[in-house]
């Protein structure tokens, strides 16, 4: 009859937990044990020891729990997309109702499709040289303004600012939000990084904004942790040239310390979290504070022992003005001592030459007679020597002087000739002669 159905052809009832039971026990039987091939998401390790974490690949994905025994007899730490193979058994996790795979065992099988385009990237850009330490710059001490780049709603911006507010409050943060998972991302970090440059010269800071005056002098890449997938916006080539023709110094702070993107191998400095990048961004204002006071008391110490050496000199200007009696007394003893040696002198010269007056007036008469009596003696010896040359002497001891008549004398044969007349003088007179013959010796 219609309306009425065959007991024997309607569906049993399960309760759930039986249900359950019955199908992993069908599971257990037509699978079990059971390898599997894909790639990690989602890793996480609990503080039991247990790991948890999907596999995938592009058709579809499983839950997977490894308890701390399996977990422990790994060679190699898990980590999101690498590629696994694993051994184990499928169930299912009655107080949910999940199939999961209960891993044994777990074996490296590649890299993962993820892992292997950040590779192929990273490999890119280093041989370009966006990663050589050469290009990294610096970061500034004293930053005017500082640039944040972070979705509004992370909590990496509130860590962020914290950490700003509490370190150096006095300097302007420049906020440029943007999606940081997902599709769009890559597009909405590179957009929000070109909106920071226009900051960084204060005469091209936006209209909107140009009363404030803000030029930054350093930007904040940041975001909170997560899977490969959660962090795969910031592995953009795009991205990646963008931060690398920013005209101020980058500091990358995304995910965790184990994280790795190609932002954070291109940015001028890795900060291991975004608090991190917070801190490294600027010296503490106590620390400068505490610099400039240092500086102070340095100063004022200089200034003081100044001043300290000015007073001595003062002090020993004013005892040597304070007595002038004591420089006059001295001055005057000296002039005493000068005016005493110059008599001395005085008496001394007129003794001297008094002396001299006496012994020239006892002595005067013996010089001047001793002195005539040399002279004397010099004429005698001179009249003598004279005498010696007189030619009468030679005369007298027979020689003649014989002259021409020109009255010249003759002293060779050629000087005369035959016939010429010539005067013999001898001692007592002279004899006209004439020449008759001349002969030579």
């Amino acid at each position: 009859m219609p309306g009425l159905q065959n007991p024997a052809l309607a569906p049993r009832i399960w309760p759930v937990g039986v249900l359950c039971r019955a199908i992993a026990e069908a599971l257990e039987a037509r699978f079990n044990p059971v390898a599997v091939r894909g790639e990690i998401s989602g890793f996480a390790r609990a503080s039991s020891g247990h790991c948890y974490f999907n596999l995938k690949d592009a058709q579809g994905q499983i839950r997977c729990a490894m308890f701390r025994r399996a977990a422990s007899l790994l060679d190699f730490a898990p980590r999101d997309g690498e590629l696994v193979e694993v051994r184990g058994r499928l169930g299912v996790y009655e107080p949910r109702g999940d199939l999961q795979l209960i891993v044994e065992s777990m074996g490296r099988a590649g890299q993962g499709a993820l892992f292997e385009q950040f590779l192929q990237l990273k490999a890119k850009l280093e041989a370009e040289g966006l990663f050589d330490p050469a290009r990294k710059r610096p970061l500034p001490l004293l930053p005017r303004g500082i640039g944040v780049v972070t979705s509004l709603g992370a909590a990496a911006l509130h860590d962020v600012v914290s950490a700003l507010q509490r370190r150096v409050p006095h300097i302007p943060v420049v906020l440029a939000p943007a999606l940081v998972q997902g599709a769009a991302a890559p597009g909405e970090l590179v957009k929000a990084l070109s909106n920071l440059y226009r900051y960084t010269q204060a005469e091209s800071a936006p209209e909107a904004d140009s009363s404030q005056n803000v030029t930054i002098d350093l930007i904040l890449l940041v975001r909170g942790g997560g899977s490969l997938e959660d962090l795969w916006g910031f592995n953009d080539e795009q991205l990646a040239r963008t931060i690398a023709h920013s005209p101020v110094p980058v500091v990358s702070g995304v995910g965790h310390e184990t994280d790795f993107t190609i932002a954070d191998f291109v940015a001028d400095l890795r900060a291991p979290t975004p608090t991190a990048a917070a801190e490294l961004a600027a010296q503490p204002r106590e620390v400068w504070l505490g610099a400039l006071a240092l500086a102070g008391q340095r100063l004022q110490d200089a200034v003081q022992r100044k001043l300290d050496t000015q007073a001595q000199r003062l002090d020993s200007a004013a005892q040597r003005l304070g007595r002038p009696s004591g420089l006059v007394a001295r001055q005057q003893w000296h002039l005493g001592q000068q005016a005493q040696r110059l008599r001395y002198a005085v008496l001394s010269n007129v003794e001297r030459e008094k002396a001299r007056h006496q012994a020239l007036k006892t002595d005067f008469p013996s010089k001047v007679s001793q002195a005539i009596r040399q002279r004397h003696e010099r004429l005698d010896r001179a009249g003598r020597g004279l005498a010696l040359l007189d030619p009468q002497l030679v005369l007298q001891r027979g020689y003649a002087l014989l002259r021409s008549a020109e009255g010249l004398p003759i002293t060779r044969v050629g000087q005369t000739a035959e016939g010429r007349s010539a005067t013999a003088i001898l001692a007592d007179g002279e004899v006209d002669l004439r020449v008759l013959q001349t002969r030579l010796n």
